[in-house]
C-alpha cells in the first residue's frame, strides 16, 4: 500500500506543484480571479491521481477487490502527500520569489471593493491581517494546506465509493444464448 500511496501521491503533488510554479508568478497579469479558477482546476486535475491510485491498488494488490475503508486509506494517503507537495511549493515560491504577493493581492481586493462600493478601509485591514498571518511560515503552511485538502477529500470519498469491490461481487461473465 505504501508504494502505491507514495508513487501516486508524488505524481499528484508534482502536477499541482508544476501548475503552481507555471501560474502563480503571472496571477497579477492574468487576473487573480482567473488565477483562482486555473489554480483550483489544476488541483482537481492533480487529484485525479487519487482515483487512479485506488484503482491501481485494487487491481494490482487487491486482486480486483477493495473495501471502502481500504480505498479511503489509499486515497487519503495520496491526498496528504499531494497536499504536502503543494504546501512546500507555495512556501518556497512565497518566501523566496514572491514576498510581495500579498501586496499585489491586497491591491486587487481594494480595487474590487471600490468597484462594488464596499469599504476600502475594511478590505485594507483584512489584507493587513492576512499579510501578518502569511508571514508566519507555520500559519502560511496551515492556510495553504486548507486550499487543496477539501478537494482531495471529496475526490477520495467519491473514488473509494465508486471503486470498492468486495469478494464475490464481480459480475460473472456468462455467454449469451445463441439465437436461432
Amino acid at each position: 500500500m505504501k508504494k502505491t500511496i507514495i508513487t501516486f501521491g508524488l505524481i499528484s503533488g508534482a502536477i499541482s506543484a508544476v501548475m503552481m510554479v507555471a501560474t502563480v508568478p503571472f496571477a497579477d497579469k492574468i487576473g487573480f480571479d482567473k488565477g483562482l479558477i486555473i489554480g483550483y482546476t489544476s488541483i482537481v486535475l492533480s487529484f485525479l491521481l487519487v482515483f487512479f491510485g485506488i484503482r491501481s491498488y485494487r487491481d494490482n494488490v487487491g486482486n480486483g477487490q477493495i473495501t471502502f475503508s481500504r480505498a479511503f486509506a489509499v486515497g487519503i494517503g495520496i491526498t496528504l502527500i499531494s497536499c504536502v507537495c503543494y504546501v512546500v511549493t507555495w512556501e518556497v515560491i512565497y518566501f523566496n520569489f514572491m514576498p510581495d504577493f500579498m501586496e499585489k493581492y491586497g491591491a486587487h481586493m481594494v480595487e474590487k471593493a471600490k468597484a462594488s462600493g464596499g469599504s476600502v478601509e475594511a478590505v485594507q485591514a483584512q489584507v493587513k491581517k492576512y499579510k501578518e498571518m502569511y508571514d508566519n511560515p507555520l500559519t502560511n503552511a496551515a492556510m495553504t494546506f486548507i486550499e487543496p485538502f477539501p478537494v482531495g477529500l471529496v475526490i477520495t470519498l467519491i473514488s473509494a465509493a465508486v471503486l470498492r469491490r468486495k469478494a464475490g461481487s464481480q459480475v460473472a461473465q456468462t455467454p449469451l444464448p445463441a439465437s436461432s
